[in-house]
């Protein structure tokens, strides 16, 4: 598995090595001991997450507050999603500045968000389905979310026509950039 560090090193691209045949495919989409190496620690993912979204459909930008911080890997199991980590570290040299890729079934990438950044996707294709393991549990208490369109982080999203979100995402905080 190649892994590469982003514009913001501690978010990684993960891209895994894809056996073909006439009969279709086959890859290791997590090995711990890569995984570690390519991000220097180990952690514990206690939670997997899956959803489904139509096209057009933005989630984010979400992240929860210590103790309950969560890392989460983020992979595409059907359709395209451009995937988008912001750092909201206070005392990070890259505070405010967000990396984003396109992750597909396709291309099999995967986007590894840690603790400390807010994460987010649109969704490219039709209809997409999204797998992301989590290294906390989900913390309504600790739940945070910043407006998708907050001016101060101005994510260049590839919006084709109007986005749907929800009422939580469309009320969302705005970012307090330095």
């Amino acid at each position: 598995m190649k892994a590469t560090q982003l514009a913001i090193p501690e978010v990684i691209l993960f891209e895994p090595t894809v056996f073909t045949d006439d009969r279709g495919f086959f890859f290791e989409s997590f090995k711990h001991k890569e995984f570690v190496e390519a991000v220097g620690y180990s952690v514990n993912f206690v939670q997997d997450n899956h959803s489904k979204s139509s096209k057009g459909v933005l989630r984010g930008l979400h992240y929860q507050l210590p103790p309950k911080a969560q890392g989460k890997l983020v992979r595409v199991t059907q359709g395209e999603v451009f995937d988008v980590a912001v750092d909201v570290r206070e005392n990070s040299r890259t505070f405010g500045k967000w990396v984003g890729e396109k992750l597909s079934a396709e291309n099999k990438k995967q986007l590894w968000v840690p603790e400390g950044f807010a994460h987010g996707f649109l969704t490219l294709s039709e209809t997409a389905e999204i797998l992301y393991k989590a290294t906390n549990y989900y913390s309504i208490e600790h739940e945070q979310c910043i407006v998708w369109d907050d001016k101060s982080i101005d994510i260049n999203w590839p919006i084709e026509g109007n986005v749907k979100v929800s009422e939580k995402d469309a009320i969302g905080s705005h970012f307090r950039c330095r």
